[in-house]
């Protein structure tokens, strides 16, 4: 019989501030050790009472990213998906509402025997039950569990206690990661390690003691300060490892493997790691290669209403949409130049749409509310008119086809439910399955959510991208296409080249290429399974529409 293998554990933490770069830590950490032949799975844990990231506004967030089954997630886990090239579940996600929620359900359902049901030890076992069923599931080597904000805060200790608890349970298969900023004030001119000491120290004041330590800064660490971290945390001057800032994220597992990280992860865990698997880490060298030698640009706007906060551009707001315009840009050896564009500018001042001119594709991502929803459809008549490029997402199809109502079928009043729910003309309705949800004002998860097939239609702009006649693809909406416009619409020329297998729902819309060189909305969102070393082929096809756009 078989001896069972051991999962490892890693936890991965931050220090000094929010936002260092834990996310495309541990996915870089996941991908090098999946290259030396690990099966690896990645958590992402939240420390927000929200049970799932779908409530949470995206200026302050981030994107929501949903997964196949539905759950809508961290932005992080979209890195993992894309660095790890995997589908990650539910299980690979969690909140603090989510486990106290599971807790209480527990505790109602008398899954405690009656015992007196506590903060510690009983959230802190919930959160481990659940990473543990998370690398069973996955048949994991090694499972990554990055531990959201900042070590201090109040927030995340009772996750850090969890962690702390397994490390006793499991002494020799559970590691810590601690990601820490070390600024260099512009004043001083000089790398300083005492907000990193500190972070160590609070850390420590936990019950955990780092393993490595991920030094972030503007510059390479030199050796004076690896070795002053080493003496004053605690750790071996090898285990800390220089991140300085990258030309872009795909250069962070490069820059991890020059100083050995996977080695040194595998001789902490104790594990036997095959060689690099050198053809895998060619593909991925080359593809973080174009990010850099791409020479010539295709410049794309990006037409919405997240990006605004305060006196900052949250370009996060849409993640994934940039992450997939850029991988099918490299494969086409270009380089993608983005324009955040305020839709609310194209409704308070219309003259402003004769600058789209200058771009070679428009991006309408997916978005919600009545604000700046104008501003957008003026955006998409100007596209259709002037045959530049556009391509909607999830809300950017709703309003192409808003647009084609008003402005070819001369519907003028024609809206959606969600804008304008007293018009005549609702040609985006609510879902028949989503009408008792908004009745009952149950929104958290409610939505039609993860992964549903389609089916293509011949002939189309569609149906040549994917060369198949079946897709699976991720959704996240509560709208869709009026079916009772759909052969009005259909008669003035617009395709729904893709439908649900039943045929009620609309999935994709399309004018002819005969028309326009590229005029197309997807109901679902393309972006949530577009991966580095494998474009998504209806980017990609946006992406030679706009190369063919620029050289006319």
């Amino acid at each position: 019989m078989a001896k069972k293998k051991n999962c490892k554990y890693i936890f991965v933490v931050g220090g000094v501030i929010s936002g260092v770069g834990k996310g495309v830590t541990s996915s870089s950490i996941g991908l090098i050790l999946k290259n030396r032949g690990l099966s690896v799975t990645s958590i992402k844990i939240d420390p927000y009472i929200n049970v799932d990231a779908g409530t949470m506004n995206p200026t302050e967030h981030g994107e929501v990213f949903v997964l196949n089954d539905g759950n809508e997630t961290d932005q992080d886990m979209g890195n993992y998906e894309r660095f790890l090239g995997i589908d990650l579940t539910r299980l690979n996600y969690m909140t603090t509402g989510l486990v106290y929620q599971t807790v209480i359900e527990k505790e109602r359902n008398l899954e405690y025997k009656g015992k007196c049901v506590e903060v510690v030890p009983h959230i802190p076992l919930e959160v481990m039950g659940r990473i543990k069923e998370a690398g069973k599931r996955a048949d994991a080597d090694v499972v990554i569990i990055e531990i959201g904000g900042t070590v201090g805060e109040y927030q995340n200790m009772l996750f850090l206690e969890a962690a702390r608890m397994m490390k006793i349970e499991y002494p020799k298969d559970v590691i810590f990661v601690m990601v820490s900023y070390l600024p260099t004030p512009s004043k001083v001119g000089e790398m300083k390690t005492k907000p990193t000491q500190n972070a160590v120290r609070t850390l420590n004041a936990s019950g955990i003691q780092p393993d490595i330590l991920i030094a972030r800064g503007e510059t390479s660490l030199d050796e004076k300060r690896k070795e002053k971290i080493s003496l004053f945390c605690n750790i071996l001057s090898g285990r800390v490892i220089s991140a300085p800032d990258m030309h872009s994220i795909y250069d962070i597992p490069i820059n991890f493997e020059k100083e050995k990280l996977s080695d040194k992860l595998c001789d902490i865990l104790g594990v036997t790691c095959r060689k690099p698997d050198k053809k895998a880490w060619n593909s991925w060298k080359k593809f973080a290669k174009l990010a850099h030698d791409s020479k010539d640009i295709v410049k794309i706007a990006m037409i919405g209403k997240y990006f605004e906060t305060g006196d900052f551009i949250l370009s996060d707001s849409y993640l994934s949409v940039i992450e997939a315009i850029k991988y099918s840009a490299y494969v086409q050896n270009r380089k993608p130049i983005f324009t955040w564009l305020n839709s609310v500018d194209f409704e308070k001042s219309p003259e402003k749409l004769k600058g789209l001119k200058k771009y070679d594709g428009i991006v309408v991502p997916g978005g919600f509310g009545s604000r700046g929803v104008e501003g957008i459809i003026n955006s998409v008549k100007f596209a259709r008119e002037n045959k530049i490029p556009y391509f909607g997402l999830c809300y950017g199809m709703q309003l192409l086809v808003i647009e084609y109502a008003r402005n070819v079928l001369k519907i003028k009043d024609a809206n959606t439910r969600e804008v304008n729910p007293g018009s005549k003309n609702i040609v985006i309705d609510v879902m028949e399955s989503q009408k008792e949800h908004l009745k009952k004002s149950s929104y958290g998860g409610s939505m039609r959510l993860g992964g549903y097939k389609a089916l293509l239609r011949d002939g189309t702009i569609a149906r040549r991208a994917y060369s198949k006649k079946e897709i699976i693809e991720r959704h996240r909406h509560r709208y869709e296409v009026n079916p009772a416009f759909i052969a009005d619409l259909e008669a003035k020329g617009l395709i729904f080249s893709g439908r649900s297998p039943e045929g009620h729902l609309m999935e994709i819309a399309e004018l002819p290429k005969e028309k326009h060189p590229f005029f197309l909305g997807t109901q679902f969102h393309p972006e949530f399974l577009a991966r580095p070393l494998s474009p998504h082929p209806l980017f990609t096809a946006f992406i030679k529409a706009c190369i063919n756009k620029k050289k006319r």
